[in-house]
């Protein structure tokens, strides 16, 4: 597992690929929003296998299924925050390095999450710039 400022750097390169798509969308480059939506499927899909199973049930229902996948992680970040302040007073060195290597499992895994559905957000946004575009086109030939 790479360290997570790695990690963390990937998420915001992410996320900055996604402004250069919005970007892209408002100057209508439609060349370029097709390639980066075709590189956003192969990573998705990539990233698809390494998500758990709880994301493919946002297929069904996008905001149900969000919500249900937030309030797990919710709930998953409550659970180790409270075994946290439980085990705050131990001072047991094994103990502290193994609590340490579940919170930035934790954190990882929360991190791939994030990055699996800024890429699933671009997607969509660009889908629908397409589709506009699409429509568009369609109404100006009529």
């Amino acid at each position: 597992m790479p360290p997570l400022s790695d990690q963390l750097e990937d998420l915001s390169r992410r996320t900055k690929n996604a402004e250069n798509s919005v970007a892209a969308a408002s100057k209508k480059n439609q060349a370029q929003l097709e390639r980066r939506r075709d590189e956003l499927k192969s990573n998705i899909e990539s990233a698809r296998q390494k998500v758990d199973t709880a994301a493919a049930g946002a297929k069904d229902n996008v905001r149900s299924g969000l919500a249900e996948i937030k309030n797990k992680i919710d709930g998953q970040l409550a659970n180790a925050r409270a075994k946290f302040e439980e085990r705050k007073a131990e001072r047991d060195l094994n103990k502290a390095e193994q609590r340490a290597q579940s919170a930035e499992d934790d954190a990882a895994d929360v991190i791939a999450f994030t990055a699996y559905m800024i890429d699933q957000s671009e997607y969509a946004v660009i889908n629908a710039v397409l589709a506009r575009a699409d429509a568009d086109n369609l109404r100006a030939a009529a």
